[in-house]
């Protein structure tokens, strides 16, 4: 663990604002509208993801943030973290992340209508698929945050967001939230309709865009969420040629632990990097403030978290701290883009990782775990410890169900290792938001304590755990959600 100075990060901040053009794309020039070509469409689903950050509130709401006592405050930091509808409708809130969903759910239907018009849709085969799987994906994460977390038993009944699949050619257009249930099967008809279309040399950089590795990656998630595990496999099994994981996993325990923190923030969020099988640009401030808020990681979180593991050895995360309290991991950095050349002015930046190889790495253990193939489970556990482990050991530091159930403390094989891949996995996406998808599917309880020990505690059929919709989108006929 290492002091850092605000120097240095003043200086990474330089840097970050002279390379920050060659992540981001250009807009569809004046003459997008006609969509009369497959490359105009092509260009449009440049749009079609959604560029806004949920970071914020997910670590905010999550066991990864305490209250500090100090720090930079921001109602995207704070009202998450006591669970109060939050009071910013700017970027990193709620409301932000809702309205950028459905304007990428816009470019989507935009494109899959100019598909279904062209005179040869033959040539459009491989935008109607990226339009279908990204519309798949803003609308599964809209309902993950905005609905009760899927539930067979009630999804049927549980209100869910309106799934959207014409353009809107009218203002202030009445929509239905119908249920979760509805929303995940066309969810699922998107999806699978989608990924066989989908072709990657129609991309200059198919990192930015639903590439089939990405593809399958949100094919498990989505299946994981709905505890369709032998589908999870099966997608996992296809995300990587020959089934190489290894191949495409970041570096922690070679590469990048000789970087420094300015090196790391430039490598992690970029296309180059095998591991980031799909990112986007979003409108943050997330990277300016990741280790200032008030409401974030500690050191007592971080010996939590990042501390002694099933393995025994210890992990290569790198850990860097300003002052006494504001703590991170250089992972994701801010990229300032001006208003114009000579502008003073502008807006930040962050790319963000939507889906990785750990993450499919991840999903794959879990649902082999609920399959019963415990040596499936055990050898991807092992491999992530491989990479993860300074100085890794096969013999020292094999991850085995005898560990895990000393470890955890309990003596229940499938549990001890359930608690082997959450822990793994909350502490590969520390301050990246994962954790509160894994609370949410757990109904874990989540206590959060003020400076003055008076304490919020949510369990899990608390409704605040559902972010509330905006207040807008009562114009459109929608029914908020109960507090």
């Amino acid at each position: 663990m290492k002091n850092f100075t605000r120097v240095s990060l003043i200086s990474l901040g330089l840097l970050a604002m002279s390379s920050c053009s060659k992540y981001l794309d250009q807009s569809p020039d004046s003459t997008w509208t006609e969509l009369n070509t497959p490359q105009k469409v092509s260009q449009l689903l440049g749009t079609a993801y959604p560029q806004a950050n949920y970071i914020v509130f997910c670590e905010a709401m999550s066991d990864n943030a305490t209250d500090k006592g100090a720090g930079q405050i921001e109602r995207t930091n704070e009202d998450p973290y006591f669970f109060n509808d939050v009071n910013d409708i700017k970027e990193d809130s709620p409301e932000w992340y809702w309205t950028a969903c459905y304007k990428a759910i816009a470019a989507c239907n935009n494109a899959l209508k100019a598909c279904e018009k062209a005179t040869d849709t033959t040539q459009y085969q491989a935008q109607k698929g990226e339009a279908l799987v990204a519309r798949a994906y803003a609308h599964f994460m809209l309902v993950t945050f905005f609905s009760k977390f899927y539930n067979a038993a009630t999804a049927a009944t549980d209100p869910g967001i309106p799934y959207v699949t014409e353009p809107e050619t009218v203002v202030f257009k009445q929509y239905d939230r119908g249920t979760v249930a509805d929303v995940y099967d066309k969810i699922e008809r998107d999806l699978l309709a989608g990924i066989p279309l989908i072709n990657d040399e129609k991309y200059d950089v198919p990192h930015y865009h639903f590439n089939k590795s990405a593809a399958y990656a949100f094919a498990t998630r989505f299946y994981l969420f709905k505890k369709d595990y032998a589908k999870v496999v099966e997608f996992a099994n296809k995300t990587f040629p020959n089934n190489d994981l290894a191949g495409y996993m970041r570096p922690w325990n070679t590469t990048y632990r000789t970087m420094t923190p300015s090196m790391l923030w430039e490598t992690y969020a970029r296309a180059t990097e095998k591991c980031n099988l799909l990112l986007v640009e979003t409108q943050s401030l997330y990277g300016r403030y990741v280790a200032q808020y008030r409401f974030g990681m500690n050191q007592s979180i971080e010996f939590a978290v990042l501390g002694s593991n099933v393995t025994g050895g210890n992990y290569t995360y790198p850990i860097y701290y300003y002052g006494t309290r504001d703590y991170f991991v250089p992972k994701l950095t801010e990229y300032f883009v001006k208003a114009s050349v000579n502008a003073t002015i502008g807006d930040p930046y962050v790319m963000v990782p939507l889906f990785t190889t750990e993450e499919v790495l991840f999903n794959r253990a879990e649902a082999n775990l609920y399959l019963g193939n415990t040596s499936d489970v055990l050898a991807d556990l092992n491999l992530f410890a491989s990479k993860r482990i300074v100085n890794y050991d096969a013999t020292e530091h094999a991850v085995t169900i005898a560990k895990a159930q000393t470890f955890y403390g309990t003596s229940n094989s499938r549990n001890a290792l359930l608690n082997t891949i959450l822990g793994f996995k909350r502490a590969e996406f520390l301050q990246e938001g994962h954790r509160w998808f894994d609370i949410q599917r757990y109904g874990i309880t989540v206590n959060h304590y003020d400076i003055y020990g008076n304490k919020v505690t949510v369990t899990a059929d608390d409704n605040r755990r559902v972010l509330q919709l905006p207040l807008s989108a009562q114009t459109a006929g929608l029914a908020l959600n109960p507090r």
